[in-house]
């Protein structure tokens, strides 16, 4: 990471005000559902202070609580204060996104010759698993042990043709809070009739603060050399092309605003970045795919995951409709979002690594968000 940082000299990792604290998971009611579920709120808890609310409803990440340069702890993501309001509108405010994450072009697809049809909630495209997908369901959740930190596991079943999907998918995710001031996620799936599946999750950042402005001074840099246009519903074409002397271009440290509204097709077409980055990651391990420095506060995020994809989402939609626990109006480019995934429209994309899962296979992913500032 130092690399791309050049003119900020010698950074480390700086866990302020790191007083001798328990690692703990504690839970407290958040309200209860039109269908009369009590849903819970969890915050895990490391030795350093750094906290991250989660709810079992849509396994939502309401609060991530982090140390600035001056060892003052400020929530980074986006969100409300009451279920009412993720209920109500939420545009996956933290969410886990699936059955399929992202967009599904025409809301259908073809697998082993059988057509599917899902949920067109997007434009004549499906969204994030349809009308009703993984983010508007209650999971169970509970305690687990792990060698890493505190974690929470959630699950849920979802049943054969919910939201238009096959098969009866079996989905854990896991939420593990390390004393590295890490967010790790793994997700495991497994299914009894082939389907499709790309699962994340959907936080937006900002790393100055929960309702202090705009994201475009925050610096990015993307461990991608590629990423897939689109079409003008926002459904990648098919190719794949260098970012290189486009205006998506984060492979050095750039700020996020600095050519966002450059007369660029692209840009235009999503009103912004709202787009699939290719990793840059020949053996599909646990790679590095962005880092994320705000020079006000001194936060820095880096981001690991195993997955091909990534989209960058600068929060275009946003349009001072919607407030957080701050008070503040969300309005466009007050959140940005690193949702690892696989490609938008791969089941419809043979030429795009395959989302295909199997009976007898097991679908396992993880994504870790490391926390960190400029202070040495």
């Amino acid at each position: 990471m130092i690399s791309h940082w050049i003119s900020l000299g010698a950074l480390t990792l700086c866990l302020t005000g790191a007083s001798a604290m328990a690692q703990s998971i504690s839970q407290e009611p958040f309200g209860t559902t039109p269908a009369g579920e009590t849903v819970t709120r969890y915050t895990l808890s490391n030795a350093h202070g750094m906290a991250v609310d989660i709810i079992d409803y849509g396994g939502i990440i309401t609060a991530i609580r982090v140390p600035d340069r001056n060892g003052q702890m400020g929530n980074v993501v986006l969100g409300f204060d009451s279920l009412q309001e993720y209920l109500e509108e939420n545009p996956y405010f933290g969410t886990i996104t699936g059955r399929y994450a992202n967009r599904i072009a025409d809301a259908r697809f073809t697998l082993d010759g059988t057509e599917y049809t899902l949920a067109a909630n997007n434009g004549p495209n499906s969204l994030h698993g349809g009308v009703e997908g993984l983010d508007k369901k209650l999971w169970e959740a509970r305690e687990v042990e792990s060698e890493d930190g505190v974690a929470l596991s959630l699950h849920y079943l979802s049943p054969d043709m919910e939201e238009g999907y096959p098969g009866n998918l079996d989905i854990t995710v896991v939420y593990t809070v390390t004393d590295d001031n890490e967010l790790r996620i793994d997700y495991t799936a497994t299914t009894d009739k082939p389907t499709v599946l790309n699962l994340t999750s959907h936080s937006y950042f900002n790393l100055r603060g929960e309702g202090m402005g705009s994201i475009y001074d925050h610096l990015l840099h993307l461990n991608a050399s590629h990423y897939t246009p689109v079409d003008d519903t926002l459904i990648p074409t098919g190719e794949i092309v260098p970012v290189a002397g486009t205006p998506f271009d984060f492979t050095r440290a750039t700020a996020i605003g600095a050519r966002i509204r450059d007369d660029h097709p692209q840009l235009l077409l999503g009103r912004g970045y709202d787009h699939n980055y290719v990793i840059d990651n020949e053996d599909g391990g646990m790679a590095l795919v962005a880092e994320v420095y705000e020079p006000g506060s001194g936060r820095m995020m880096s981001i690991h995951s195993d997955q091909p994809g990534v989209q960058l989402y600068t929060g275009n939609f946003l349009d001072g409709t919607l407030t957080g626990p701050s008070g503040h109006m969300y309005r466009q480019g007050d959140g940005f979002c690193l949702e690892t995934q696989h490609y938008p429209d791969s089941p419809n994309q043979p030429d795009f690594p395959s989302t295909v899962l199997r009976p007898g296979e097991t679908f396992q992913s993880s994504t870790v968000h490391r926390f960190s500032t400029d202070a040495s």
